[in-house]
């Protein structure tokens, strides 16, 4: 791995966005990876969805290694190009919503895209094709949305996405969380980012003080995959929203090459709580174009999980689930564990 330089410990998440990688040769150069090892149309894959890494995320990356699962997730492939029918644009059936930036997918949920771009670009991103120009939440938009929620008595959480929501700066944050403590039935406030995995400093003291005095319970639903994508330098950046009172959840997606294996998975699971999160939902690929040299067969993703069931503590397995556009909650596998 990358040693990380000690100045830029001190280096604000947004100067460390700004110098984020986009060009793979540059990515590969980094790594000492000879570029032969891969084709221009890999490289020409970016122009299907860009290619966006940040250092800190390089940084945990092995030398040498084009294999690096970590690796993997960001770097353009040639793969992209292959087309399956299964394989859309648009597999969640999400991009005709009736309000622009919410979701209310679900009956006490509403989902709101805080922002549309994102810190890092994984390559099975499910929303790699979504029309965030046409979803953009300013100021008016958000108050809009408050009034939407404010208007439903059944809505008592409100889920922060994107892109990434923690893309937007703390004022806004802050702005929003005035805007929902405001409403009687809000309860809870949920954030689903990665943008703390790729760039650590994005956990400002300033993010973690208004945490704790918010009167909404606020969870953090991170996405890792890897266990590599924990190092130490992330788990204290954790431990200070630990501190703030947020609780601290996790979703992976099961990734051909990158954790389709049992030790891994048992390797992240241990990693995360470790780190203070509980694992909470292992994801099957969401039918993405361009992501189809990632998925994984669904017996397999049973077998995996039913080896983590004879490993691990209960707590520490994810459920194994898959999204399916239109319907109203996520859905389970049976692990047919009587086969």
């Amino acid at each position: 791995m990358i040693q990380r330089i000690d100045t830029n410990l001190q280096t604000s998440w947004q100067k460390e966005l700004a110098m984020a990688v986009s060009d793979p040769e540059n990515l590969l150069k980094i790594l000492s990876i000879d570029s032969t090892y891969y084709g221009e149309k890999d490289f020409k894959a970016r122009k299907l969805f860009p290619m966006k890494v940040p250092l800190p995320f390089i940084q945990k990356m092995e030398l040498g290694n084009p294999n690096d699962p970590l690796l993997l997730q960001v770097m353009p492939s040639v793969s992209e190009y292959l087309e399956h029918a299964q394989f859309s644009k648009d597999p969640l059936l999400e991009q005709n919503n009736q309000q622009p930036g919410v979701l209310h997918k679900y009956k006490s949920r509403v989902l709101l895209m805080l922002r549309g771009g994102c810190a890092v670009n994984c390559r099975y991103c499910f929303r790699r094709h979504f029309p965030y120009q046409d979803n953009h939440l300013n100021k008016r938009a958000l108050e809009q949305a408050v009034d939407y929620i404010a208007a439903d008595n059944q809505i008592n959480e409100v889920i922060l996405s994107g892109g990434d929501p923690l893309m937007a700066g703390d004022d806004t944050i802050s702005w929003l969380m005035d805007k929902l403590e405001a409403l009687p039935q809000i309860k809870r406030m949920r954030i689903h980012t990665r943008l703390p995995v790729v760039i650590p400093n994005r956990i400002t003291s300033e993010l973690c003080q208004r945490f704790k005095s918010s009167s909404l319970q606020v969870v953090m639903v991170t996405h890792i995959n890897h266990g590599n994508e924990i190092d130490s330098y992330l788990a204290n950046k954790f431990a200070e929203l630990k501190q703030a009172g947020v609780t601290l959840l996790n979703q992976s997606v099961l990734l051909k090459n990158v954790n389709d294996d049992a030790n891994v998975l048992c390797e992240l699971s241990e990693a995360l709580f470790s780190a203070g999160i509980i694992p909470y939902y292992l994801h099957l690929l969401d039918k993405v174009e361009g992501a189809s040299h990632f998925d994984i067969d669904e017996s397999q993703a049973r077998e995996l999980i039913k080896t983590l069931l004879l490993e691990l503590p209960g707590f520490l397995v994810p459920k194994l689930v898959r999204e399916i556009g239109g319907e109203r909650s996520k859905t389970p596998i049976d692990l047919r564990l009587n086969d």
